[in-house]
């Protein structure tokens, strides 16, 4: 991966995007294409939710967001763990992924608990 933007919803988006990127250098075996169709779905839902919580729309709205968006973070890691395990020929690939992935949640982490003191 680049340099990482500052701007988390570029960022975000710059994952889901990578994830594809990574799914295409998959073999098209049954368990690779049902994996990545999953972690398509949960690393565009990282970004997505994150925009979503941006909406101003209340504390309990942006909290509830945030949290979805941080499950869907984990969800991502989750097959993406099974995904690098599975094709090791494209480990460096996936390992870039699963620290980016680490580093989105713990900064979605670091919102939520910011935004529950206030």
């Amino acid at each position: 991966m680049m340099s990482k933007p500052y701007n988390l919803e570029e960022r975000t988006f710059l994952f889901a995007k990578e994830c594809r990127i990574y799914i295409r250098t998959l073999p098209k075996t049954t368990s690779n294409i049902e994996d990545g169709k999953q972690l398509v779905r949960s690393s565009g839902s990282v970004g997505a939710n994150y925009i979503e919580a941006n909406e101003n729309l209340g504390d309990k709205d942006l909290l509830f967001r945030l949290k979805i968006a941080r499950k869907e973070a984990k969800e991502s890691k989750f097959w993406l763990q099974l995904l690098n395990d599975l094709n090791p020929d494209q480990k460096e690939l996936s390992e870039s992924l699963l620290f980016e992935i680490e580093e989105l949640r713990k900064i979605l982490s670091a919102i939520i608990t910011k935004t529950s003191k206030l």
